[in-house]
């Protein structure tokens, strides 16, 4: 067989592989394993601790930290709300409330928004926010308003002008 044969019956078996093949989300199996690879593994600062209480002040100063960053993509009360591609998103944007989320410890929430959660699409933010409106938006992590009871980012709705 000649190399442009070979060449040609291997584009072949190449083209046939991969229309075949089909994106889909992950089975259970697959994110229970990404999450314990994630929560054990990936993710450092188990054992930091958040050095600001989780006072009135705190919590608002968190939600002026998360609306400067994380709004977009997590919505205003951290629950997508009106965020449009949060569920096409592969994988999807979790819900900030949401039990795998919330069991993160305070130092494992602080590194994921510094440094950010690759290949989920979790932007770094180090450089972006300084150390303590991190701390503060961890605070606010963990005093998450209604689901709804924001409403829309305002990017989303065209009245940020």
């Amino acid at each position: 067989m000649t190399v442009a044969r070979h060449g040609v019956r291997l584009l072949a078996v190449m083209v046939v592989t991969l229309c075949g093949c089909k994106a889909r989300p992950a089975g259970k199996f697959e994110t229970a394993t990404m999450e314990g690879a994630k929560r054990w593994v990936m993710v450092g600062d188990k054992h930091v601790a958040n050095p600001l209480a989780p006072t009135a002040d705190r919590i608002a100063e968190g939600k002026e930290s998360f609306s400067h960053y994380c709004v977009v993509c997590h919505g205003m009360d951290g629950q997508n709300t009106g965020v449009p591609f949060a569920d096409a998103m592969s994988p999807a944007v979790p819900s900030l409330a949401s039990g795998q989320v919330q069991a993160y410890t305070d130092g494992q929430l602080h590194w994921i928004i510094e440094y950010g959660l690759g290949p989920s699409g979790m932007p770094a933010s180090r450089g972006i926010l300084t150390d303590e409106e991190i701390w503060a938006a961890v605070v606010y992590i963990r005093h998450l308003p209604a689901a709804g009871s924001l409403g829309e980012p305002p990017i989303y709705s065209g009245s940020w002008n």
